[in-house]
């Protein structure tokens, strides 16, 4: 059956923003509420310390991967993981920039420092790797 042209039908699209609010995470349980810029810190820290490909529970777009960075060169570890860094964190449609990275090697680490602007705020975010 054709619908009959005469009716109008007025469509309204809306995108629906999901809350940033979450539980939140203190160093051995789990207490309360956080929410925006906590919240986000929270979601940063979770994905840069879950390895990619380990847990099923995730899928494969979520974490990141640094154990096959352990035994390379820090000129390729430093490149490989400002890359993999951003690949992971701009999954994040609350996130839009991760940049100015720094290095510092102390023996066998690598200290990568970075900032994430986002639409709460910037923070300043520090990730450890094995050479």
């Amino acid at each position: 059956m054709i619908p009959n042209s005469e009716i109008d039908v007025d469509l309204e699209v809306t995108e629906d923003i999901e809350t940033s609010k979450t539980y939140k995470l203190l160093e051995n349980k789990i207490q309360g509420f956080t929410d925006e810029l906590d919240a986000l810190k929270q979601a940063i820290y979770k994905v840069l310390n879950t390895e990619k490909y380990e847990y099923p529970i995730y899928s494969f777009s979520y974490g990141i991967e640094l154990e096959s960075l352990v035994g390379k060169g820090p000129i390729y570890v430093r490149i490989e993981l400002k890359r993999r860094i951003q690949e992971c964190l701009l999954q994040d449609e609350r996130i839009t920039s991760v940049d100015n990275f720094n290095f510092d090697i102390t023996g066998d680490e690598m200290l990568c420092t970075f900032d994430v602007t986002s639409i709460y705020g910037q923070l300043s975010i520090s990730q450890e790797v094995n050479l």
